[in-house]
């Protein structure tokens, strides 16, 4: 089992960036494939970009590409968000969660076994 706690939300003008970041402890986070998901008030849990245990292979919704970068730091125990450009369409609540398969690449949220707790950002237009 991983516990994860996510990190860097806040408010920030459109047009400018934030990192969100996702502490995990527990079993080994290298074990884990690992992805982003997010919520808006009102809309369902969506999935935003996923990362394979490696940090190989990189997976992103559309709507994203080219502004957010996931990546992973195996020896910090550590997910990363890094999301540039932000629209205001971006305001949501940002999820991190844990795949037990390795390969990654999952784009439903019943493809991940561990979930933190959110992070909320909010981008004013």
């Amino acid at each position: 089992q991983v516990q994860l706690v996510e990190s860097g939300g806040g408010l920030v003008q459109a047009g400018g960036s934030l990192r969100l970041s996702c502490a995990a402890s527990g079993r080994t986070f290298s074990s884990y494939a690992m992805g982003w998901f997010r919520q808006a008030p009102g809309k369902e849990r969506e999935f935003v970009a996923a990362i394979s245990w490696s940090g190989f292979n990189t997976y992103y919704t559309n709507s994203v590409k080219g502004r957010f970068t996931i990546s992973r730091d195996n020896a910090k125990n550590t997910l990363y968000l890094q999301m540039n450009s932000l629209k205001p369409e971006d305001t949501a609540a940002y999820y991190c969660a844990a795949d037990r398969n390795i390969i990654g690449g999952s784009r439903l949220t019943s493809g991940y076994d561990y979930w933190g707790q959110g992070t909320r950002v909010t981008v004013s237009s």
